[in-house]
């Protein structure tokens, strides 16, 4: 846990960027209305996990998941924010799943190269015991060695 209350506070730089997004362009914020929803914001989060780690706990589970978190929002009665958090799991699921796919792709394009890349080294190596036992020949031929 935390040493000190101000150890649990979102990170300043984040919570300036949600508010400006968050507000029309011209408006400003004070630094004290910037810190008092920056701790607003941090008593928020560990009140919803909180929640969501007893919803774990029911299920006699250490890991909280998502479930746990919408099951959460509903019980501290922001019903209201269970169907945007579902769109955005979902979205996140996607984008997670694509990326997945695209790395083993990007293995499989690699493991593929990398058997070319071998393939093409043994077939240089052909080539070049090819080439001198041409020229091994070459030189028996030339001396007269290969009648012996």
């Amino acid at each position: 846990m935390a040493e000190r209350p101000e150890d649990l506070n979102l990170p300043n730089a984040v919570i300036t960027r949600i508010i400006k997004e968050a507000l029309p362009d011209g408006v400003n914020i004070s630094k004290e209305a910037r810190s008092a929803i920056s701790r607003a914001a941090s008593v928020f989060v560990l009140y919803a996990t909180s929640c969501a780690n007893n919803f774990a706990m029911k299920g006699k589970r250490k890991t909280l998941n998502a479930g746990d978190v919408l099951s959460a929002m509903e019980e501290m009665e922001f019903q209201r924010f269970v169907a945007p958090l579902k769109e955005s799991l979902e979205v996140y699921r996607r984008e997670q799943k694509g990326k997945k796919e695209a790395r083993k792709d990007k293995d499989k394009k690699a493991d593929s190269e990398e058997q070319d890349k071998s393939r093409e080294e043994e077939n240089d190596d052909d080539d070049e015991r090819m080439e001198e036992e041409e020229q091994n020949e070459e030189e028996e031929v030339s001396s007269g060695r290969w009648w012996s």
